[in-house]
């Protein structure tokens, strides 16, 4: 069952949905070559390795077959084509190192960039060759990851009667159900300004003001199952607050698809995008819309006391309801499944995405040398800013300058996001002299320190 935290939880395990599936070889094609002489992928993250059982496997993608492995021991071989990282558990004092040139590097980040800032800057994210991220511009974008698709948003809602006479019996028109609570995008210390002006229920740990009614409905295990009576129990309310825990084009999690598949409308502040990627012009509430948090206040109370109004939010659930046609096209044209075995999923279509890539580079290298330079080399590809690039995160509530000394949001999100930076750096320029050994990285980190202060 999905409680309050299960719900509120902001990250799932890595590998957390593909536990279950069979090895998956791809679509096929006329590879004939035999496994030695395939170009070799390797899951440096090896948790994410999307395969089951073993440490290898060969896949046969739409433009050729390659083997995937992750076993560490081929990092250097000169077959090995391409390393694939996770980008939470990328690390840039643990990059390996040398870089070789023969070798192309690609990044799977279907995560919040709260999980690892490096990615969120220039020199983090072009240490990258291909990229899959929630951003629409990665090469292999993972923006809709948590939208099953068309039918998930048309699910009926609780009806309004429903609706109010849960109002009548005490219940806030507002929901808030959140556990992970000091988080970059500083949700709380809006939604604690919000609490001054509505009613705004909350069942989480933070800012937690009321109980959920049953022993059951308490017990959290995982955020990704949705729990029928669990479920039930949060359709009753008029609006979620949806909250990201970070700030970026692109990233919309299920605080966003969740409340629009049950009928509630989400409040919401992530993404300064989302209104390219929603149903119709009137399905959520934006919180950056609004002045402050009073003029918010007043305007859902209006909602909620407007039954007219307020389905006005939920025409996107009748027939023909769903306008957008970039969102149609979107999810018609991806070509991964959201808890869909009848697609792959997409650690597997961004594997193949990137055999094709490296199949396509050897033969142009081939072509190059055969030529005696006539055919030019193949450019490397390399990732840029808005593969991933997300902005320096903002308080909750007011500006940076009203906040005390001793903040904590302040001390934590500001410092990792601005040492991400010269991370990036940092390794990029181990990369640049060819460096080794890996121990050196807190040199280059010092230097850049001393650079950046003006004691150099």
């Amino acid at each position: 069952p999905c409680g309050a935290e299960g719900w509120a939880q902001d990250a799932v395990p890595p590998g957390a949905a593909f536990v279950a599936a069979a090895s998956y070889r791809g679509p096929g094609n006329n590879d004939t070559r035999s496994n030695k002489a395939l170009p070799i992928l390797l899951w440096w993250s090896g948790s994410l390795f999307p395969h089951f059982p073993g440490d290898t496997e060969r896949i046969d993608c739409p433009r050729g077959s390659c083997l995937v492995t992750r076993s560490r021991r081929v990092a250097r071989h000169r077959r090995t084509k391409a390393l694939i990282f996770y980008g939470t558990d990328f690390r840039a004092y643990e990059a390996p190192l040398p870089r070789l040139p023969h070798q192309t590097w690609a990044l799977f980040h279907e995560e919040s960039p709260m999980n690892n800032y490096v990615l969120s800057h220039s020199p983090g994210i072009r240490l990258f060759n291909y990229t899959a991220t929630f951003r629409r511009e990665s090469d292999y974008p993972l923006t809709l990851q948590w939208l099953p698709g068309t039918g998930y948003l048309r699910a009926p809602a609780v009806p309004l009667a429903e609706k109010d006479a849960w109002r009548r019996k005490g219940y806030g028109p507002v929901l808030y159900m959140q556990s992970h609570c000091d988080v970059p995008s500083d949700r709380d210390r809006y939604v604690r300004e919000l609490m001054k002006y509505i009613q705004v229920d909350s069942y989480g740990k933070c800012l937690h003001n009321r109980e959920l009614p049953s022993e059951r409905l308490r017990d959290t295990s995982t955020a990704t199952t949705e729990d029928s009576e669990f479920m039930t129990f949060i359709a009753r309310y008029k609006f979620h607050l949806a909250l990201e825990n970070a700030i970026c084009d692109d990233y919309m999690t299920e605080k966003l698809w969740r409340p629009m598949h049950l009928g509630a409308v989400p409040v919401y502040r992530g993404s300064p995008a989302v209104r390219d990627w929603m149903p119709n012009n009137l399905s959520i509430i934006l919180i950056d819309d609004f002045d402050s948090p009073q003029e918010l206040a007043k305007y859902l109370d209006f909602l909620d006391k407007n039954g007219e109004e307020y389905l006005k939010y939920l025409e996107y659930k009748n027939v023909d309801g769903i306008k957008n046609q970039f969102l149609l096209e979107s999810l018609e044209k991806r070509e991964w499944g959201v808890n869909d075995m009848t697609l792959p999923n997409y650690l597997n279509g961004f594997e193949c995405f990137i055999c094709d890539k490296e199949n396509t580079r050897v033969k142009e290298e081939q072509e190059h040398k055969k030529s005696r330079g006539k055919i030019p080399a193949p450019r490397p590809h390399i990732a840029h800013f808005k593969h991933m690039g997300c902005p320096m995160p903002t308080p909750g509530f007011g500006s940076v300058e009203d906040l005390s000394e001793g903040d904590s949001w302040k001390e934590m999100w500001l410092q990792d996001y601005w040492q991400s930076l010269d991370q990036g750096e940092a390794l990029t320029a181990m990369i640049h002299r060819n460096e080794s050994h890996q121990g050196r990285f807190w040199d280059y980190m010092h230097e850049i320190f001393l650079k950046r202060t003006g004691q150099h």
